[in-house]
């Protein structure tokens, strides 16, 4: 899960296998309970925990503080276990086509960061 002030970009993998791509609306804009409730049905779709990855360029970011808990670290509950990785920023600006590549987020899955 990626939030952008414009979007929040979302990459669903079950193992090495890409399940779902989605952009949103951005976090900032959203109802506070939105992504804990999409991360809940998540969980609950395949019927076990899930394991989050928010991506983001400052764990500061005010997107980034509904998925932390009140000491700073990512959130975890019976549905669900937030990891924080700091996005290193961009060498060049891209230009998206359709949904992208999400290269970037599968990354992360694929080089471990995932509990």
């Amino acid at each position: 899960m990626q939030p952008l002030p414009r979007e929040t970009r979302l990459l669903v993998m079950a193992g090495s296998h890409e399940v779902m791509r989605a952009i949103l609306g951005p976090a900032t804009a959203s109802h506070p309970r939105a992504a804990a409730t999409l991360l809940e049905g998540l969980s609950l779709w395949h019927q076990q925990a899930v394991s989050v990855v928010l991506c983001v360029d400052d764990e500061a970011s005010s997107s980034a503080t509904l998925m932390l808990d009140d000491l700073g670290f990512g959130k975890r509950t019976v549905h669900y276990d937030v990891e924080v990785a700091l996005r290193a920023p961009p060498r060049r600006a891209r230009r998206f086509r359709g949904f992208g590549n999400f290269g970037d987020l599968r990354q992360l899955c694929l080089d471990g960061v995932t509990p």
